[in-house]
């Protein structure tokens, strides 16, 4: 929509994966030569991992861009499986049978490709992205399978991509076994402040941009408070940005521009965001069992009950007045939740009323 005004040959702020804008910070450097020596060494198992939107996908695809044609993949994106449908799906990726339900066949079919590959002077590779979704039966699976080795190499290199409750996984106490067997760990930090002002005007001249600097500097610092340094919501922000200075026809885009956009994205700056907020111990509370209407005390468990939605129909308005910024889809469900709440209350006193 905004391509020819401000004279790009594509959107230079997508949210897909793709390789051809990765901008390499020092974060994704030092990862992506994490997985070039895991590849090229036969000697790895790599755990990277990165909050949502820090790049881990797009980085994965920039290797497998780059990998020479020795090099034999198998690429797992969806998580969601038990260790029979895994092993299933690292075959078919490999190409190979994988019409079993053995587990004894299928680790054998996949123990004969990797030395058929070994002894054609190929590697394999296994990718597998968003493993913190993995079961514990699985990685016991992904442990098993990087003990597979000659006397001098491994036959296979592992890399394992996902958010910060991988590592989790892999330092929990009875996984010592699969932490002994990682060689190289990292975790993708977000963009500081500078390498936002280099991200974006990166992915702008990837994208066919050559005019001076589309972006004031005023309005850089905006879009990193609200964005956090996080490439997918650099992209968002700057997405939106971009089409409001084409609807106003501003050829650059100013801070009013992008403070307006983000009043659009109903964001609040980054550290205010609820992932972001400081954990703190939660402690269970116990809630008052109230008698049923029709026994003993019916008529005040009735009561106590209207005014206990009438408390959380309270504290709902109170919440729509302090949190104005949230998004309108949410809003209309909290206020959904009100209603029938409300609707509750009126019930029970036409019970009480009954009674």
């Amino acid at each position: 929509m905004y391509l020819e005004f401000f004279g790009l040959r594509e959107h230079p702020f997508r949210l897909t994966p793709d390789a051809d804008f990765l901008f390499m910070s020092r974060a994704h450097a030092r990862a992506k030569a994490y997985m070039d020596y895991t590849v090229l060494s036969r000697d790895g198992f790599v755990v990277v991992t990165g909050d949502i939107g820090s790049g881990k996908t797009t980085l994965l695809n920039k290797l497998l861009d780059e990998l020479p044609d020795d090099v034999v993949v198998a690429k797992i994106f969806q998580t969601q499986l038990n260790e029979i449908e895994f092993l299933q799906a690292v075959l078919a990726e490999f190409g190979e049978p994988a019409n079993t339900t053995s587990k004894v066949e299928l680790l054998n079919t996949l123990n004969d490709f990797l030395i058929d590959c070994y002894r054609r002077n190929e590697r394999a590779l296994l990718i597998v992205d968003e493993a913190q979704n993995l079961s514990e039966k699985v990685l016991e699976e992904i442990r098993l399978l990087s003990g597979l080795e000659t006397n001098k190499d491994k036959l296979i290199s592992i890399i394992l991509s996902g958010q910060p409750e991988l590592a989790e996984l892999v330092d929990a106490p009875h996984m010592e076994q699969l932490a002994q067997r990682v060689r190289l760990r990292f975790h993708l930090t977000a963009l500081s402040e500078d390498e936002t002002r280099d991200y974006i005007r990166h992915r702008l001249d990837v994208a066919g941009y050559s005019g001076e600097d589309l972006f004031d500097e005023e309005a850089y610092a905006i879009i990193y408070e609200y964005s956090g340094g996080v490439p997918r919501l650099i992209n968002s922000v700057c997405d939106m940005a971009l089409l409001s200075a084409y609807v106003d026809e501003s050829p650059t885009v100013t801070p009013r521009i992008v403070r307006s956009a983000i009043e659009e994205l109903g964001w609040v700056p980054f550290h205010e965001r609820p992932t972001q907020v400081p954990k703190t111990k939660k402690t269970a509370v116990a809630m008052p069992l109230l008698p049923v209407a029709g026994e003993d005390g019916g008529a005040p468990a009735l009561a106590a009950a209207s005014a206990l939605t009438a408390e959380i129909s309270e504290k709902v308005t109170r919440l729509h007045d302090f949190v104005p910024r949230m998004s309108a889809g949410l809003m209309g469900k909290m206020r959904l939740i009100e209603e029938q709440l409300k609707d509750l209350t009126r019930e029970l006193k036409s019970r009480e009323f009954k009674d």
